[in-house]
């Protein structure tokens, strides 16, 4: 039978993906074209924003319109949130949720035999242990996302999350090794480490003294993985230990996505985030002392409850003082059952969307700045694919690289090149003999 996979919202969830459609492969199933005609579709879902709400059921109720006698599959957030309502929803033959994914060829051989619907949305409570997924390959062409971490214990007064991915749950440094060694084999040189709380890695694991630096550290003995990239992280866990432990490791990419979300300290106490501005910029200051050059990237939440034009205008100087290479900026979209949904001082959706694309133009013009630091300098290039007949890749530092069209490369082999000037994308470069 064929199958075909769609998935929204974040790395986590086209982890998730991943290892899914290796499963149902492995079982005799033959992927497709989310565009073609499939006998099964399945739509990893997301429920982060409203926006995640609404694609995610708009696509489950078009798939259900244009092909009325296929099978449809719901994993993902919103369907742990929605569960059985899915199935008269959106009309769907299965919803998973964002537990029981392992269970995927078994549950939908049931749903195929008995031809009704099931909901196996599993309950996430304490001690519910990481789920056994695993991948050997990916879409990619040389970076490849390995999933440590699961769940979250923050319950930021606006984030849904914790309720639909349960609490922090680790992977093992054995299985993270395992899987790593596979992936190395399949021919990747780099690995992107994600989670949904990353800095909570090893909390929960009976060792107890297990932390993301040990994850780090286990990924990196791997011998032919080239480079190490870390998904988001809280400032709180960059200490003077955390970054001087990750300079000792050569294989880690200077670019790390520090979550924002605002550069107000009174938003970010409405917020409940841990840390408020001054421990931020100490935590750039420190990972700029062990990596000058570093690239960092954020997420930036606009228009929440109360913000005023003096907060917004603090959240715009924060952006100003780091510098950031890329930022990704949300309106704030009040989540049903979250305390901020009931906060006094909701802004108007046309005002949240001002702010948004106001600090959107302000991203792009920090981002330029960043990279013109970079022209006439040298850097490690990690070529991926020829686009329009010329190579492409990425340095260390997340920078977009495109190189002459002559230039003799080839894909997953690192190669020394000096940055030009900026393009649309990124920048141009040409390769050197040597740095």
């Amino acid at each position: 039978m064929t199958i075909a996979f769609h998935t929204l919202g974040c790395k986590v969830n086209q982890y998730d993906t991943e290892a899914m459609r290796e499963l149902l492969i492995s079982a005799g199933y033959q992927p497709v074209s989310f565009s073609a005609p499939a006998d099964i579709y399945l739509i990893n879902t997301c429920t982060v924003t409203g926006t995640g709400d609404r694609k995610s059921l708009q696509l489950a109720r078009r798939i259900r319109r244009e092909y009325p006698n296929s099978i449809l599959v719901l994993c993902g957030c919103l369907a742990q949130k929605e569960g059985e309502k899915l199935l008269a929803r959106a009309e769907a033959d299965l919803v998973l949720g964002t537990a029981n994914r392992s269970r995927i060829v078994e549950l939908l051989s049931q749903v195929l035999e008995t031809r009704t619907p099931v909901c196996a949305v599993g309950l996430l409570s304490a001690g519910v242990p990481f789920e056994p997924l695993s991948i050997s390959r990916v879409s990619e062409h040389t970076r490849a996302t390995v999933k440590i971490q699961e769940g979250c214990n923050n319950h930021c007064t606006y984030c849904i999350i914790p309720s639909v991915r349960g609490p922090i749950r680790s992977r093992s440094l054995e299985d993270l090794s395992a899987e790593v060694e596979r992936l190395r084999d399949a021919g990747f040189s780099e690995i992107v480490l994600t989670g949904i709380h990353l800095a909570s890695y090893g909390r929960d694991l009976p060792a107890g003294q297990l932390d993301l630096v040990d994850a780090i550290r286990t990924v990196h003995e791997v011998d032919g993985i080239q480079r190490i990239r870390l998904g988001s992280l809280e400032p709180v866990i960059a200490t003077s230990a955390f970054c001087e432990a990750l300079g000792a490791m050569p294989k880690v990419c200077p670019q790390f996505h520090l979550a924002l979300q605002s550069g107000s300290d009174t938003v970010l106490a409405r917020m409940g985030r841990r840390y408020r501005c001054a421990q931020y910029l100490d935590a750039v200051d420190r990972l700029h002392a062990v990596f000058p050059h570093a690239a960092f990237t954020t997420d930036v939440l606009t228009g929440f409850p109360g913000e005023t034009e003096q907060e917004f205008h603090e959240t715009e100087e924060m952006i100003r003082r780091v510098g950031y290479a890329r930022i990704h900026v949300f309106p704030f979209s009040p989540r049903e059952g979250t305390p901020a949904a009931r906060m006094a001082g909701q802004l108007s959706a046309a005002e949240k969307e001002r702010r948004a694309r106001q600090l959107i133009a302000l991203g792009e013009e920090v981002a330029r700045a960043y990279l013109k630091t970079w022209i006439g300098r040298t850097a490690l290039l990690l070529p991926e694919e020829k686009i329009q007949g010329a190579w492409e890749g990425y340095t260390p530092e997340y920078i977009r690289v495109s190189l002459p069209p002559d230039a003799d490369c080839r894909s997953g082999m690192m190669l020394p090149v000096r940055l030009t000037g900026l393009t649309n994308k990124g920048m141009s470069a040409v390769p050197l003999d040597t740095l």
